[in-house]
């Protein structure tokens, strides 16, 4: 063999062997990035089971909705054509729950000295208040009305027109006009007798 073919084969073969070389690390290379990758995300999930869980949220009963479910429902139409849907349970006369704008909100009563109900939701502001004749919506955070003259449909049945407190006084104070005789069938008026005694 002669000497170029020598170098060249000799060349050859330090080419197969840095190309061998190279493909072994490139999975070695691709190896490491992976362990790398995953300590990091290792760590991360070490650290958070480290971090203590979060108690269960307590549960706000003016934040939540209400369970509505075993109530009694009354719709009211309010003027402006606003609707205010009530849900009351027969064993809790302290509460209510108040449908208003696709919104469900949970209202405790409050005392009156009116005889009016009325009823609060504090974290939004929210009062209810029912009269005999109708009832209205507030919103005590932004002082204004929400809903007037709302009225289920027992309150928007016609009532009788009651008679004017005038016309009853004034019956019961007349007298009763007696009807006059004829004036033929009157007796004469005595003269009285003056001196006899």
């Amino acid at each position: 063999m002669s000497i170029s073919k020598l170098i060249a084969a000799a060349f050859a073969l330090a080419l197969a062997t840095t190309a061998a070389s190279a493909i072994a690390a490139e999975p070695a290379k691709t190896k490491a990035k992976a362990e790398k990758t995953a300590k990091p995300k290792a760590a991360k999930a070490k650290g958070a089971k480290a971090k203590p869980v979060a108690a269960p949220k307590e549960a706000d009963p003016e934040a939540d909705e209400p369970d509505i479910a075993d109530t009694a429902v009354q719709d009211f139409n309010c003027e402006l054509g606003n609707k205010v849907t009530i849900y009351q349970n027969a064993t809790d006369d302290g509460h209510i729950a108040l449908r208003w704008k696709k919104r469900l909100h949970r209202l405790t009563r409050v005392a009156t000295t009116t005889g009016a109900q009325r009823f609060e939701n504090k974290m939004y502001g929210l009062i209810w208040i029912g009269i005999p004749a109708k009832a209205m919506l507030l919103d005590s955070k932004q002082n204004r009305q929400l809903a007037n003259e709302c009225k289920n449909d027992e309150q928007s049945k016609p009532q009788p027109a009651p008679v004017p407190e005038t016309q009853v006084n004034n019956a019961a104070a007349t007298p009763a006009v007696p009807v006059s005789q004829p004036a033929a069938s009157q007796p004469a008026a005595q003269p009285a007798a003056h001196g006899a005694h």
